[in-house]
């Protein structure tokens, strides 16, 4: 019977998946928020009754569909970006200036905030910690209405013309994997008194030697791929030609499973592997192709996410939600990421006006990720087990998806530029 309802429950939110962009494309309603609010409709009747939603009992299943879901946006989110960075160019470097910004200084002035506040509010400091860590990252998964359309194509000239989109999509790609450093602070805090925590081991090993490595596989899985895809002597293996998009999903469980293997974090591996493989032949049509690949899969397994996010809701998720939560869950979203965005931006010369400054500052979706790391931790540290951060979780992330989602269309058609056609260079419908 369960089984049976997970088809259709599955089938029904697909087809829903499929309708609802074009149906809602004038309204403020994103396709997210109909997703959850059909959710806690099915959770309030009798349908979802045994369904395996309870975090605590199943937090190993949630920790790896999360996981797939995120490496997947993520492979997507690098195939998407057409600004290239070439490491050895200075100028290239500085083109990704506004993502620095946000990486280096909008995130973890979101994390200590986040902290700060949940100790404040009577919350220990490792859990504290993991919350911040946990709610700091952006979501590749459920910000697409903020994001760049997808890779462009052709003859034409291929680079980034939004910088306001490139920004916000760039910044989700790489903070996914950036934000673990401080989820393995909270770990270790969790299984050892402050004191005896080797905090310059952490350092080393947490917050450098395992971003070099992620980064180091990724680049070397998506040069090697690149060159049998495009280069390759043997015709069999130029998939390019052939427009093999499946590439795609084997990437990015190679660059992941390769980077996890090494030591490294996988998703800064997937993400380094799709931006290395974007770089190859820019203007050929099968990065349009492959990021096709992804952006379905993306979609089928975010609505299914979405849907159980929404049955759990009603099914009391946020029944330890307390006043802390819901300060610290709306002070991230309302102001603590829009003032630690502005700050980030200051003296920015991107070229982005203060309007779209401030858009970058306050589009800080949470999501999919932040059940990812909050499911990961529990499993590293039993100490970090709380229904109540999985309620405040839960809450942050419901709020972000309601509030951004919105707010997203009436302010991106006022202060971005119309987002282009990938494949056509021309606005959609155009």
């Amino acid at each position: 019977m369960i089984a049976d309802l997970v088809y259709a429950v599955a089938g029904a939110g697909l087809l829903l998946a499929i309708v609802l962009p074009a149906l809602l494309d004038r309204w403020a309603v994103s396709v997210p928020m109909v997703l959850l609010a059909v959710g806690v409709g099915l959770g309030l009747t009798p349908l979802t009754d045994g369904l395996p939603i309870d975090p605590l009992d199943h937090r190993a299943m949630i920790e790896h569909v999360t996981e797939l879901t995120v490496i997947v946006a993520l492979m997507g989110v690098g195939l998407a970006l057409d600004r290239p960075l070439q490491l050895r160019r200075r100028a290239s470097w500085r083109a990704w200036g506004s993502t620095w910004r946000m990486l280096g200084i909008a995130m973890p002035l979101c994390i200590g905030a986040v902290t700060l506040l949940g100790v404040a509010a009577g919350v220990g400091l490792a859990t504290a910690l993991l919350l911040g860590a946990a709610l700091a990252p952006t979501d590749p998964v459920l910000a697409s209405d903020v994001q760049v359309a997808g890779p462009r194509t052709g003859e034409h000239e291929v680079d980034e013309p939004d910088e306001l989109r490139f920004t916000l999509t760039s910044e989700a790609g790489l903070n996914d994997g950036l934000a673990f450093p401080f989820v393995y602070a909270a770990i270790l805090l969790a299984q050892h008194s402050r004191g005896d925590v080797d905090w310059l081991g952490w350092f080393a090993w947490y917050g450098v030697a395992k971003v070099v490595l992620g980064v180091a596989v990724g680049i070397a899985v998506g040069r090697l791929l690149a060159y049998l895809a495009f280069r390759s002597a043997s015709h069999s293996l130029r998939v390019a030609e052939r427009g093999e998009s499946l590439t795609a999903l084997a990437a990015l469980l190679t660059a992941y499973g390769l980077a996890e293997l090494a030591g490294g974090y996988g998703f800064l591996g997937v993400f380094a592997c799709a931006m290395t493989f974007r770089s190859a032949e820019r203007s050929h049509d099968y990065h349009a192709a492959m990021h096709e690949v992804t952006e379905r899969l993306e979609r089928l397994l975010t609505l299914f996410l979405l849907l159980v996010l929404g049955i759990a809701l009603s099914r009391g998720l946020l029944a330890h939600l307390d006043w802390r939560g819901v300060l610290i869950g709306l002070g991230l979203i309302l102001v603590i990421r829009p003032a630690s965005g502005v700050t980030a931006l200051l003296g920015s010369r991107s070229g982005m006006d203060r309007p779209q400054r401030a858009a970058v500052a306050f589009f800080g979706v949470r999501g999919i990720g932040s059940l990812y790391y909050l499911a990961y931790a529990m499993g590293e540290s039993s100490a970090l087990a709380s229904p109540w951060l999985w309620s405040t979780v839960g809450f942050t992330v419901t709020a972000s998806v309601v509030i951004h989602g919105a707010l997203a269309t009436p302010v991106m058609r006022r202060v971005a530029p119309q987002e282009l056609d990938p494949a056509e260079g021309r606005p959609p419908g155009g």
